[in-house]
């Protein structure tokens, strides 16, 4: 057993009542957090039905009580800040205030190119991010915004009442880079990461990548925030199943990253595919957190 807080990755691939269901049994193992992906649609799916993530969200809300519910990630590629605010404003009143926004810069994918935008740099979608992020703390807590910038634009905008949670919906930043682990640390209440980006390593050494990851970002964290505490999300990749392949591999993995400094370590719920967690070893990863 570990104090490692478990949550848990409910793709927005199934049929709506379906996902909710899977939901309901990531509330009832005790899991903190259920998050959903948050696409038009997705490389790793391509083709396959992929629903739209707030409305699940909301059914999702209005059939929990306890679970908290969270998408992993948006991003700006197809979002404007001003409508998504009130979207998500909505959600949080509609869970009780159960709602955690997890965000990031947007890769090269479908999204970015879906509704004929112009191909971005890095430094380009980085500056995107940046701007786009202090929109929407600009506009969660309620209000009137304005803002004239280079990507987004926003006249007389209102979002009424703002969110339930005070002062904003928590905000967890994925982010692996320097600008983007500098944003977390200013500005998330979670930062979240799954480690080298487009590279399948063996359990031992992705807990090593992501735990040198950690460090770069507490040292990025008391340069920029000192006084913060920013809760640490390690995330397994969907198709990643060695962690799981018995009981005492992953406890291994689970007490490495608390070892690390993370808080929080973020699983795929079991599918028919049989991506994400086997379900064989589901038992074995609720028991190790005490479910």
């Amino acid at each position: 057993m570990t104090a490692l807080a478990l949550s848990c990755v409910v793709l927005p691939d199934s049929a709506p009542a379906d996902f909710v269901a899977r939901v309901r049994d990531v509330e009832q193992a005790g899991a903190r957090t259920a998050w959903t992906y948050d696409h038009l649609s997705w490389g790793g799916l391509r083709g396959a039905p992929w629903f739209a993530t707030v409305p699940l969200l909301a059914a999702a809300a209005t059939a929990t009580t306890t679970v908290r519910l969270g998408t992993q990630v948006a991003t700006p590629n197809f979002r404007h800040p001003v409508p998504f605010a009130q979207e998500v404003m909505t959600l949080d009143h509609l869970s009780g205030g159960r709602i955690d926004l997890g965000v990031g810069a947007g890769a090269r994918d479908f999204d970015a190119r879906v509704l004929g935008q112009p191909e971005l740099t890095l430094r380009e979608r980085a500056d995107r991010f940046e701007e786009w992020v202090s929109v929407l703390l600009r506009a969660l807590p309620g209000g009137t915004t304005d803002h004239a910038g280079r990507y987004f634009r926003a006249v007389d905008a209102l979002v009424v009442p703002g969110s339930l949670q005070p002062p904003h919906v928590p905000l967890t930043v994925a982010a692996t880079g320097p600008r983007g682990m500098r944003l977390a640390a200013e500005h998330a209440d979670a930062w979240v990461t799954y480690g080298p980006y487009d590279r399948s390593l063996p359990p031992d050494e992705w807990l090593t990548a992501v735990g040198e990851q950690n460090a770069r970002f507490g040292a990025v964290l008391a340069e920029v925030a000192p006084h913060r505490a920013v809760r640490r999300i390690a995330q397994v990749a969907l198709d990643e199943q060695r962690p799981f392949a018995d009981a005492d591999t992953y406890a291994r993995l689970v007490q490495g990253l608390a070892a690390a400094g993370f808080d929080e370590v973020a699983v795929h719920w079991p599918r028919a595919d049989g991506r994400g967690v086997p379900a064989r070893a589901l038992d074995a990863v609720l028991a190790t957190h005490g479910g």
